[in-house]
């Protein structure tokens, strides 16, 4: 299984070009359900109901990141650094391949919404009984563990771990170019080639040589701008909302003893927080997709209209907020429960923050941090030479955001008070 293939294959890739696949191990996992069930998993969640282009999937990505992490290792051994393992190069790059095998529908929004993480679910598939797992035990036994172990962070080699893992690793720089192509926006467009290049092993990490300080700093402004621009776009947080308010629902229902007209398995365990491995497995948008539909039919008319808004697109409309506190959050659920609206539904208070760069850990942890190595093998973090990334370094924005139903506010708007009123004037 550790044996090269006799004919490489090749997926041609509207990022990378071409993707190669060289080993008999990576072929078959590719070819595994488990994984190819990433066909069904939109990369951006509901982000194709703002950007009509987002519609790549977490296949694609994971490729993308297995074919970085490839190209990585590939210079490291034709550089022969000593600091690399090279022992650790399958290791790290079925890791790599494989660190989403865990995302469910829709991705993050599905985790918000039950509570799940989709690395314990990678861990959990790629440890139980799966085609995954019978295929990486063939290599030898405990691979499977040592997959795992580089996906949860807990590998003993933590240079194998920021392949994967870090502020500058092979998912974050797929992940950039890939959303960015698929949105049609120019944020994402960093120097691969460039960074690529540069990037050395270097006593147990990996390292950025420092004259490649200018592309990091691309890099890392452009995960700022795609955050702000792409992923926390208000309109993908509406339905991100309204996604959560049908699951919450419906577990409400559940709870209640509601006889559903429509059910599939295997939604009642999910709702109930009891999934199998097998059971996750099934879970693909198509499943879900189907379900909502149906639910556009129910008797009960929260779950119904909610799932309307969602299936045809009738999204929350917003309005932002500069400063907000539990006083006047409890004030604008009162007046609008009073005025007839489902305070719990009819209302969502959002405030989205991302931390673009974590430069510092109260442990005194380096794991967030980038390093650039010197021309006599001294080790400076980023930000002590940057004064780009010294600007962005810690900052947590964000502004407060009213989603709420118009129809609905129009109705009873009229019922609310004057410095209600206010808040929905754009």
């Amino acid at each position: 299984m550790q044996q090269p293939l006799t004919e490489e294959k090749v997926f041609k890739d509207p990022v990378h070009n071409y993707i190669h696949v060289q080993d008999v191990v990576i072929w078959r996992l590719i070819n595994t359900p488990e994984f190819q069930r990433l066909r069904r998993i939109r990369q951006l969640g509901t982000s194709y109901l703002t950007f009509h282009g987002a519609e790549h999937s977490r296949f694609s990505h994971s490729l993308g990141v297995y074919e970085i992490t490839r190209r990585i290792i590939s210079q490291f051994e034709r550089g022969e650094y000593t600091d690399w393992p090279k022992e650790e190069k399958l290791v790290a790059l079925c890791a790599a391949l494989l660190h989403d095998l865990g995302h469910g529908p829709f991705s993050h929004s599905i985790e918000e919404a039950f509570g799940m993480n989709h690395e314990d679910w990678t861990c959990r598939i790629i440890l139980g009984d799966t085609e995954i797992n019978t295929v990486l035990r063939q290599v030898e036994r405990g691979f499977p563990e040592k997959v795992a172990a580089v996906i949860s962070k807990t590998y003993d080699k933590p240079i194998v771990v920021n392949l994967v893992t870090s502020p500058l690793d092979a998912d974050r720089m797929d992940y950039l170019l890939r959303d960015a192509y698929q949105t049609g926006v120019n944020y994402g467009t960093i120097d691969l080639d460039r960074i690529l290049r540069l990037l050395r092993p270097h006593q147990g990490r990996i390292v950025v040589k420092d004259s490649g300080m200018h592309a990091v700093e691309d890099y890392l402004m452009s995960r700022y701008q795609m955050y702000w621009q792409i992923y926390f776009h208000p309109v993908t947080r509406s339905s991100e909302i309204i996604l959560r308010l049908i699951f919450r629902r419906a577990k409400e229902l559940m709870n209640q003893g509601y006889r559903f007209e429509f059910l599939l398995d295997p939604l009642p365990d999910l709702i109930q927080g009891d999934l199998t491995v097998s059971q996750y497995l099934m879970l693909d948008e198509s499943l879900i997709q189907t379900v909502f539909n149906q639910w556009k039919k129910e008797a009960d008319p929260i779950l119904s209209d909610l799932c309307s808004r969602f299936m045809d697109r009738r999204l929350y409309k917003y309005v932002q907020i500069d400063s907000m506190d539990m006083g006047m959050i409890d004030d604008l659920r009162t007046a609008l429960a009073q005025a007839g609206l489902h305070p719990d539904y009819d209302l969502e208070i959002d405030f989205p923050t991302d931390l673009p760069y974590d430069v510092f850990r109260k442990d005194g942890s380096t794991e967030n941090q980038i390093l650039l190595l010197g021309r006599e093998g001294s080790v400076r973090e980023i930000s002590e030479v940057s004064d780009i990334v010294r600007s962005i370094s810690g900052i947590h924005r964000g502004k407060y955001h009213l989603y709420y139903p118009q129809n609905k506010l129009e109705e009873i708007k009229d019922k609310l008070p004057a410095d209600i009123q206010k808040l929905f004037v754009k």
